[in-house]
């Protein structure tokens, strides 16, 4: 009789760590060592795109043909004024070759607020 209530117990005790893995991974938040690095490595490009879109804004307002340029930038869909930011060379960072494509987005999501 014992063995049969320790069986009993364990296969409980094992249907409850089954529901409650599903329940932490589906609802609970939980997340497995490479989703948390994808996520962090996510968050981090987001904060350098964000603080690098600043500086985007600042060469964007030392253009002499500020004005005009934000105009025509305005006329443009949404979604390609990040593309339009490239092309002027705002989105290039000092030191660098080429324009980062996150970072001319959000840049253009900024100078889009001082069209407005």
């Amino acid at each position: 009789m014992n063995s049969e209530k320790i069986k009993l117990l364990l296969g409980g005790a094992a249907g409850g760590a089954i529901v409650l893995a599903i329940i932490g991974f589906a609802w609970g938040g939980w997340v497995t060592g490479n989703t948390a690095q994808q996520m962090a490595a996510t968050a981090a490009e987001n904060s350098v795109a964000n603080r690098l879109a600043t500086i985007c804004v600042e060469q964007h307002n030392q253009d002499p043909e500020k004005d005009q340029k934000l105009k025509a930038m305005m006329e443009k869909d949404a979604w390609k004024r990040g593309e339009y930011i490239r092309d002027q060379g705002w989105a290039t960072m000092p030191g660098e070759k080429d324009p980062d494509h996150k970072t001319s987005s959000k840049c253009a999501e900024l100078i889009s607020k001082l069209g407005q």
